[in-house]
């Protein structure tokens, strides 16, 4: 298939290029000049050429085109966004021109940006698929060079409108990812792990943070069993949110559970401190301001507390991390956050409605 992957960064090169082995003719497209501009560069003179590395073997892959024109899109049958959350509803707009009617749209993560591809593209008629997470956790560690820490054993993906659902699936099957189907863009929005993970995390190691210089690995230390209570509190008025909206409850362990292990007998708090303790875990965050809490307070726990206004339903644990990320860091990151009214509360309904029908 004819695929382009939009997002040159650490997990969006390593798909590209698995893409590439898989045989898919592949366009890599850098959205900005932010990040990553060394590793894009190194491509562009180096014949696109990507090494893999994993459990101690390294695969070389030349990915087929790579580019800053995001017009090349308009080629593809599949379009997956690979950028940070923050940045969605500006490249959506962008890309609206190079858009066709049946194109997929991939958004991984997305915390509901579904909501803006329907915002700006309703004209289009495409099928619009919301990821909880990354296929690979993964670092660019040198240009052209990717280490490959843990991959999912299942990617949940959640398919709008549901009226498109088969077709979807043929076509995301035939990525070679091993996915499971959720029945609402809810589902997929919500239970992105970075909500709950990167934001307690981060936000209790701020000191560790500046006293070891970023020499430090958050999901190795910061867990403990105070820190955890405070994930769970979190992860119950996400939960009670969820249930607002017509979701089953799952919690944060059960939902890394089944993503990370085939084991149905393990306990899933056990899965989730083996998950956190792989000695494959990169170092991070190396600063307090980075996306742990740039991109995943004001687009993943702002989101959370907008829609327990909403539905009104308490979210005093998500206001107060917010609130101390905002001080910690010297701005309101409230300011231009993912809110309901910034995605639309019509579309919003619109987009849960789809789902229990």
């Amino acid at each position: 298939m004819n695929i382009s992957v939009l997002g040159a960064g650490n997990g969006g090169t390593a798909v590209a290029a698995e893409l590439t082995l898989r045989g898919h003719n592949v366009t890599l497209i850098k959205t900005s000049r932010t990040m990553h501009d060394k590793n894009f560069e190194y491509l562009l003179n180096n014949e696109a050429t990507v090494r893999l590395f994993e459990n101690g073997e390294t695969k070389t892959a030349k990915i087929n085109h790579i580019t800053r024109d995001i017009s090349k899109i308009s080629e593809s049958e599949i379009i997956i966004i690979y950028i940070q959350t923050t940045y969605h509803e500006d490249l959506i707009k962008r890309i609206k021109p190079y858009l066709k009617d049946g194109q997929i749209l991939l958004l991984n993560p997305g915390y509901f940006s579904t909501a803006y591809v329907l915002k700006h593209c309703s004209d289009i008629d495409l099928t619009i698929v919301e990821a909880q997470s990354s296929f690979v956790d993964c670092r660019i560690t040198e240009p052209g060079f990717i280490r490959i820490g843990f991959r999912n054993v299942r990617n949940p993906l959640a398919i709008y409108p549901k009226k498109n659902s088969e077709y979807g699936k043929e076509k995301l099957e035939k990525l070679g990812y091993p996915f499971a189907y959720l029945s609402s863009i809810t589902e997929a929005a919500l239970h992105n792990p970075n909500l709950i993970v990167h934001t307690v995390g981060a936000i209790m190691s701020i000191p560790r943070i500046e006293k070891t210089n970023g020499e430090y690995c958050m999901y190795h230390e910061v867990f403990t069993p105070s820190v955890w209570r405070l994930l769970e509190a979190l992860d119950k008025e996400k939960m009670d949110v969820m249930e607002k909206l017509g979701c089953k409850r799952l919690s944060y362990a059960e939902a890394c559970k089944f993503r990370n292990t085939l084991d149905e007998s393990r306990d899933a708090k056990e899965v989730f401190y083996w998950y956190a303790g792989m000695p494959t875990r990169a170092k991070g965050p190396t600063e307090v301001d980075s996306r742990y809490i740039t991109e995943d307070v004001p687009q993943g726990l702002a989101l959370l507390e907008s829609l327990g206004k909403k539905y009104h339903v308490p979210t005093p644990i998500c206001s107060a991390l917010i609130d101390i990320a905002s001080a910690a860091l010297g701005r309101n990151l409230r300011d231009n956050a993912r809110t309901v009214e910034r995605l639309g509360e019509d579309i919003l309904e619109q987009i849960i409605k789809d789902a229990n029908n």
